[in-house]
């Protein structure tokens, strides 16, 4: 098991995935984020919703917005729907996965 470079709890269960983090060779680096898991049909892959709240100075009101994530789901780490994840960036995995399910928080149903 390889150290990833940032304070997370690392999995209990070992995988043979080249695309894990912490048992493969895939390096992370960059943004953070945590959200919400509202897909996970695809193999290995995830959908992550989050929440964005930013302010509109014209109207002096704040507006919430939720964006999408494809992220990669290690099966050491097997998310299911309606957990909270935390997902960090990384090398493209694939057309549309740049980001990698880097520790699994709690489930939310």
């Amino acid at each position: 098991m390889s150290n990833i470079g940032i304070d997370v709890k690392a999995p209990e269960n070992v995988c043979e995935d080249v695309n894990c983090p912490f048992h493969g060779t895939l390096s992370v680096r960059g943004q953070i984020f945590e959200g919400v898991v509202s897909g996970d049909k695809g193999h290995n892959t995830i959908v992550i919703k989050r929440e964005v709240t930013g302010y509109i100075s014209k109207y002096e009101r704040y507006e919430k917005r939720t964006t999408s994530l494809v992220a990669h789901n290690p099966p050491c780490i097997n998310a299911k729907t309606g957990d909270v994840v935390k997902v960090m960036e990384c090398r493209p995995v694939s057309k549309t996965k740049s980001f990698v399910v880097i520790e699994k928080t709690e489930n939310l149903e």
